[in-house]
């Protein structure tokens, strides 16, 4: 009994008395699942005009020593710490030890010039083409949970032969050009990005808790550790995690810090002051079109129920974090979780409903491809559920099944296995029920069935269209047997046939069945492999893999 009280007393402490925030139930209730003495949770800071009015632990920071989260609990920001990395360049900027538009190559000699140029803008906006570390990591079969030393990293990217598109011609995320960008702030800077970060950011704005955690052997007072569900519900395994690169990550904060960091892109204290290089952290990129890239100086512009937003969400391991703002209304809120079924951004939103009640208003979703045909998502006609059912394809080899339960809509994302229920809000428009910035809008009704689903999220628009399950019956899977090398990963991938079905096997991952798509062509775990032909005999394949396009593997 005293271990739960004292639970109870640990997990109601704030910096203000709660009883002044009116609001204060209906916040706790979002996160009732998460208020128990067993379970990880989350750390929760709102911010308004000034002030950390709300800062609060729900759940446990180490599940092994019963230890509560509370509002000083430190956790792992994911990429939330890019926007430190881009302030950290324009800081640079401002001292003149390097421009903008400078080649990779003045500061890496050795990095591939891929007969384009390649400058610090496309690394910072997300333009540049080059492959994600992460996903080239995956694909060569290793954790980067586990340690990974710099320089492997580096060489994995630079063995890369091709971009995944040339620089400027689109929008790709890649935390690649981040992991670079720490490189070349130590360069510019002559000190490391956790030295430049210290001295320059952290240190001046009093954020005594965060730092850029570049070697795992240092100690972190109040660290939370992270954790994952058990596959069968169950509890929680540790989700144990060595990673200590920076720049695409790394950064460990708690609320109170990143309060200190919300505030000053009000006022601007750091560098020569001035709220100069503020407005500048908020220029999107351009395209080589002249249109928008969509992403900022590592942070999101948006807009939410008619109010402006600007946003950036971070994840890795069970760790999850968001940083939500709504810069005209001088509220923020702050989401650092230790579970990887979080989904904090939703959540945060969920607070803002509450806080911003007043001052939201329930805006007409965007149409997309209907409107784009001359329809509209809120016709009259409104399609039913039998209607909507199907698989989706919203780009090579990523599927969106759409299935009805317990008469209710369903989405479940088969390269993750997850699934969640939408529901309807505007004609054919349907929003999640964890993350109302989430939009599904069917469309295109052919044959009684819809053939077009348009996803709306941060600002964003993906289309798919309605696909076929095809048949292995008239393949002759033996056609795909073998081991392929990839020169780029360092690897080599075995084809197999089991119980009459093709699969993969990767270092020593479990082997993962290849479902077709057509003829020489299949899709696995969120892959897209594409099979090659000469005189009729299979030669090779490429690889699409989200962030990474057009990977190469040669039949050996």
């Amino acid at each position: 009994m005293k271990k739960y009280f004292l639970f109870a007393i640990l997990c109601t402490f704030s910096i203000i008395s709660f009883g002044q925030l009116r609001e204060r139930q209906k916040i706790d209730s979002i996160f009732k699942a998460w208020d128990r003495p067993d379970v990880p949770g989350c750390a929760l800071g709102v911010v308004k005009e000034g002030k950390l009015i709300y800062a609060k632990g729900y759940g446990i920071s180490d599940l092994e020593h019963d230890i509560p989260l509370t509002s000083s609990s430190v956790f792992y920001i994911g990429s939330v710490s890019k926007q430190f990395v881009t302030f950290s360049i324009l800081l640079l900027e401002e001292q003149g030890k390097l421009d903008l538009d400078d080649r990779i190559q003045k500061y890496l000699p050795d990095f591939p010039e891929y007969g384009t140029p390649l400058t610090i803008r496309h690394f910072i906006h997300h333009t540049s083409g080059v492959r994600d570390f992460l996903t080239l990591m995956h694909l060569k079969g290793r954790n980067y949970l586990d340690n990974t030393d710099v320089n492997e990293v580096y060489d994995l990217i630079k063995r890369q032969k091709t971009l995944n598109f040339s620089p400027g011609e689109k929008y790709l995320y890649s935390n690649s050009c981040y992991f670079m960008l720490a490189m070349i702030i130590e360069k510019a800077a002559g000190q490391s990005l956790k030295e430049f970060a210290h001295e320059n950011i952290f240190e001046p704005l009093g954020m005594k808790h965060t730092l850029f955690y570049d070697d795992n052997t240092d100690l972190i007072k109040n660290r939370v550790f992270s954790y994952h569900k058990k596959p069968d519900g169950d509890g929680f395994d540790n989700l144990i995690m060595r990673f200590d690169l920076v720049g695409s990550g790394g950064v460990y904060s708690n609320i109170g810090d990143l309060f200190l960091w919300d505030q000053n892109f009000y006022d601007n204290k750091l560098g020569k002051g001035g709220q100069g290089i503020i407005d500048k952290m908020h220029e999107e990129g351009l395209l080589n079109n002249g249109e928008s890239s969509g992403y900022a100086f590592a942070l999101h512009n948006g807009r939410y129920k008619g109010l402006k937003t600007v946003s950036h969400g971070g994840s890795l391991a069970g760790y999850r974090a968001q940083l939500l703002r709504f810069p005209e209304e001088r509220f923020s809120v702050i989401i650092l979780a230790n579970r990887g079924d979080a989904k904090p951004t939703g959540k945060a939103y969920q607070v803002a409903d509450i806080m911003l009640k007043d001052k939201l208003v329930d805006e007409p979703k965007k149409k997309g491809v209907s409107a784009k045909m001359g329809g509209s998502s809120d016709t009259l006609e409104k399609f039913i559920q039998n209607q909507l059912v199907g698989i989706y394809e919203i780009q090579p080899g990523v599927v969106l099944e759409i299935t009805v339960k317990n008469g209710s809509l369903h989405v479940l994302q088969r390269w993750d296995n997850s699934s969640y229920q939408i529901v309807p809000t505007i004609g054919n428009t349907y929003e999640t029920l964890s993350d109302p910035s989430i939009q599904f809008e069917f469309s295109a009704l052919e044959n009684d069935l819809t053939q077009t689903l348009t996803v709306f999220q941060n600002g964003n628009e993906t289309t798919g269209t309605r696909k076929s399950e095809s048949t292995l019956s008239i393949l002759n899977l033996e056609d795909y047997t073998g081991d392929f090398y990839s020169d780029e990963l360092d690897v080599s991938y075995l084809f197999v046939v089991e119980d009459a079905k093709l699969k993969v096997k990767v270092a020593d991952y479990e082997a993962q069945e290849l479902m077709p798509k057509e003829t020489d062509t299949f899709v696995y775990d969120g892959k897209l492999v594409r099979f090659n032909r000469e005189n009729g005999a299979i030669k090779g394949f490429e690889l699409d893999a989200g962030r990474v396009t057009n990977l190469k593997f040669d039949k050996q």
